[in-house]
């Protein structure tokens, strides 16, 4: 029974969005799929030296944005996204990631397929990456 308690693992982390839940009026937490993800896109979107004392996490990928649309600089993001996330979610083994080049707005559409550690069921999470002044 213990094992199986062990293979059950909850993870949670901080609601970012900072909301207070009404009866506790302790700040909300994420768990489970929903904190694994919310990891997943801050890793991505954090830039390097943004985090204090850890100048080593972040992701290479809003300089790439500016680059011109073209395919190497979608193998570039989905390079990027794949480093950062083996380097710094033990959480997550990925399986896929697509990143297409929508050249009419001037952005990119990226889809990452992974497992969490674990777990037998695939996940999905797709964003939009736009440059933005």
């Amino acid at each position: 029974m213990a094992l199986l308690a062990s293979k059950n693992k909850t993870f949670s982390d901080l609601d970012l969005d900072f909301d207070i839940h009404p009866s506790t009026k302790q700040l909300n937490t994420l768990v489970s799929d929903a904190a694994v993800i919310r990891s997943l896109k801050n890793l991505i979107f954090t830039s390097h030296y943004e985090r204090p004392f850890h100048p080593e996490i972040g992701c290479k990928i809003k300089n790439s944005l500016f680059d011109n649309i073209m395919p190497s600089t979608a193998i570039t993001i989905q390079n990027s996204i794949e480093e950062v996330v083996d380097n710094f979610e033990p959480r997550v083994d990925l399986t896929s990631i697509k990143v297409i080049a929508q050249p009419d707005e001037n952005a990119y559409n990226v889809t990452i397929n992974f497992f969490i550690v674990n777990e037998a069921v695939s996940r999905q999470v797709t964003f939009f990456l736009e440059r933005i002044r």
